[in-house]
C-alpha cells in the first residue's frame, strides 16, 4: 500500500484552517495533517489559540474533528522534521508572501516541497491589479520569480488544470472569485457577452468570508438583521476575476455585500449578449463547458440556486435566466465560501497534484 501524503496547514485555527484540517483528517491518501499556527498567536493550556480542548470545532456541524497531535508554533525545521509534501498556508496575504519566498531562497521548494496557498499572496500577474494588496517584497528578485511559477488553481479553466498537477506553488482563488469566474468563463469564452456594455456582478457572502478576527463591521449587533454593500469599487478580489477573464477594469462592476449568515456565496450577475439566443443554446454552453467536471452543477433554464443548496459541499450551483428579448442574461452563482471557495477547492487542487480523483476526500 502505497505511503500516506504528510501534509501541514499553517493557520489551522482559521475557519478556512478548521475546514482544511477536517477534510485532510478524513481524508483516504494523507495522514492526519500537521497542524501549525503562527508564532506570533496566543495559546492556551489546551494547545490552540482558542482552547478547544476535545479537538478542532467542526463547522460543518458534524462534530469535532480529533486532533491527532497539538497545533505547534510554525518552523522550517519542524515541517521539514515531519517530511511534510504539502504545505497549506491559510494565512495572511503579507505573511505567506514571506513565507512562501523563504520556502523558495532556503531550497525546500527545490528539495520537493510543493505549497497550496489561500491567501492572495500569489494569484496575481499583474501589478496594477497585485498593488491593491501593497505588498514589500524584502528580495523581489525571488518573488518575481514566483509570481510567474504560481499556478491559479480553478481546475475547472485551461490551461490552470493542465497546469496544476505539476505545480510547485497553486495559488488558491478567492471566494467571490471563484463564483463569478465560473458564472462567466463558458459565455466570454464562447464570445456571447457584449462586454463593452459592461457585466454587473452583484455578490453577497456570509460572516465566515470576513475571517475569524472581530472587526466593528462583523460583531454580531453590526451583522444581525442588517445587509450591506462594502469595498465598492476596491475588492481585493476583482483584479483576479479581470485576470482570469481576460477583462478590463471598464467592463465590470463588483459590488461584494455581506449577509446575516455564517457562510455561503450567491453572486447575481447581469450581462448582455451579442445577439438574440434560445435558452437552449445558453444551456448548451455551460454543459458543453463544465462537461467532465464534477463540481460544477448547472441548474435547468429558470431554475436557480441558492446558498442551501450548495452550503457544507464543494459544488459550485450555476443557474441562468434569459430576458424575452434574448439578449439579457442573469446569472446566479452560488457555493460555500469556506469549502469551494477556500479549503474545499484547496483539496481539490491537491488531489489534481497528486494525481488522484478530483473527488477524493470531499464527498
Amino acid at each position: 500500500m502505497a505511503a500516506k501524503l504528510k501534509t501541514a496547514v499553517l493557520g489551522a485555527t482559521g475557519y478556512s484552517g478548521l475546514e482544511l484540517a477536517r477534510l485532510l483528517g478524513r481524508h483516504p491518501r494523507t495522514d492526519a495533517p500537521l497542524l501549525l499556527r503562527r508564532t506570533a498567536e496566543k495559546v492556551t493550556k489546551t494547545g490552540d489559540s482558542d482552547g478547544h480542548p476535545a479537538g478542532l470545532p467542526d463547522m460543518s456541524g458534524n462534530g469535532s474533528l480529533p486532533v491527532q497531535s497539538p497545533i505547534q508554533p510554525f518552523s522550517w525545521s519542524l515541517v521539514e522534521e515531519h517530511g511534510v509534501g504539502l504545505l497549506f498556508l491559510a494565512t495572511p496575504h503579507s505573511v505567506s508572501r514571506e513565507l512562501v519566498t523563504e520556502a523558495m531562497t532556503c531550497g525546500l521548494m527545490t528539495r520537493g516541497l510543493r505549497i497550496v496557498d489561500l491567501s492572495g499572496a500569489w494569484r496575481l500577474k499583474q501589478e496594477q491589479h497585485r498593488a491593491v494588496y501593497g505588498f514589500k517584497d524584502a528580495n523581489a528578485q525571488a518573488a518575481a520569480e514566483l509570481t510567474e511559477r504560481a499556478v491559479y488553481g480553478l481546475p475547472e479553466l485551461k490551461p490552470n488544470a493542465d497546469q496544476i498537477p505539476a505545480a510547485a506553488l497553486v495559488a488558491n482563488p478567492g471566494c467571490y472569485a471563484t463564483s463569478v469566474i465560473l458564472a462567466l468563463a463558458p459565455l466570454l469564452s464562447a464570445g456571447m457577452v457584449d462586454s463593452d456594455r459592461g457585466i454587473i456582478s452583484d455578490s453577497k457572502s456570509g460572516v465566515s468570508g470576513a475571517g475569524k478576527e472581530p472587526t466593528a463591521r462583523t460583531h454580531f449587533v453590526s451583522v444581525a438583521d442588517n445587509f450591506s454593500a462594502y469595498s465598492v469599487f476596491g475588492h481585493r478580489h476583482t483584479g483576479e476575476i479581470l485576470e482570469q477573464l481576460a477583462l478590463n477594469s471598464h467592463q465590470l462592476i463588483f459590488t461584494p455585500h455581506l449577509l446575516p449568515i455564517p457562510r455561503g456565496i450567491l453572486s447575481t450577475i447581469y450581462v448582455y449578449l451579442k445577439r438574440e439566443m434560445t435558452a437552449d443554446e445558453i444551456q448548451r454552453c455551460f454543459h458543453d463547458f463544465y462537461k467532465g467536471k464534477r463540481w460544477v452543477r448547472i441548474f435547468p433554464a429558470s431554475s436557480l440556486p441558492q446558498i442551501q443548496f450548495s452550503v457544507h459541499t464543494n459544488y459550485c450551483d450555476l443557474g441562468f435566466c434569459l430576458a424575452r428579448d434574448g439578449r439579457r442574461l442573469v446569472i446566479v452563482s452560488c457555493l460555500d465560501n469556506l469549502l469551494k471557495g477556500a479549503a474545499g477547492q484547496a483539496v481539490q487542487n491537491m488531489n489534481l497534484m497528486y494525481g488522484w480523483d478530483e473527488t477524493e476526500g470531499l464527498q
